[in-house]
């Protein structure tokens, strides 16, 4: 079975945002980076020695990082999901990703980092309040989930009991 490995499109910061990465997730490193030389500047436009790709592993996910300029930007359309277990985990990742820079909250758990990247940071606990067999309490953690930025475990559960 071939290997899938998402390959993320930066305009010169693809070395400093997988070094951001590699350090908010555990058991995550550098694999390898690729510099920029002299040969095909006219083309990519790269100072020499500039990373060119930088393959990186978020606890065992590989990612390859490219900086290929300005000519593409992230959207929201494309987002990484931090699956956690507990509060403790929302909280933490969500304060990383704001560490090295200011990240745009958004709604339902999704945040836009400095990088422009989206992830979303989402307890398990709330893939069991929304699909819960009583689509009343269902229904009232989805709307409590709408209402939220970054999840509150706690308050999920509290509306979906009534």
């Amino acid at each position: 079975m071939p290997t899938i490995t998402p390959f993320l499109w930066f305009d010169g910061a693809a070395e400093a945002a997988a070094e951001h990465y590699v350090s908010i997730f555990p058991n995550s490193r550098i694999v390898q980076i690729t510099r920029y030389s002299e040969a095909g500047r006219e083309q990519h436009g790269q100072p020499p020695g500039t990373a060119m790709t930088v393959e990186f592993e978020l606890d065992g996910q590989r990612f390859t990082a490219l900086n290929g300029g300005l000519h593409f930007k992230f959207s929201p359309a494309v987002s990484f999901v931090v699956h956690c277990k507990t509060q403790a985990e929302v909280d933490h990742y969500w304060e990383e990703f704001g560490a090295d820079g200011p990240v745009e909250a958004q709604q339902c758990g999704w945040l836009t980092d400095r990088y422009g990247l989206s992830w979303q940071i989402v307890p398990d606990r709330l893939i069991d309040l929304i699909t819960d067999p009583d689509p009343g309490r269902a229904d009232r953690a989805m709307v409590a989930m709408m209402g939220m930025k970054k999840l509150d475990i706690a308050a999920l559960e509290r509306a979906a009991a009534g």
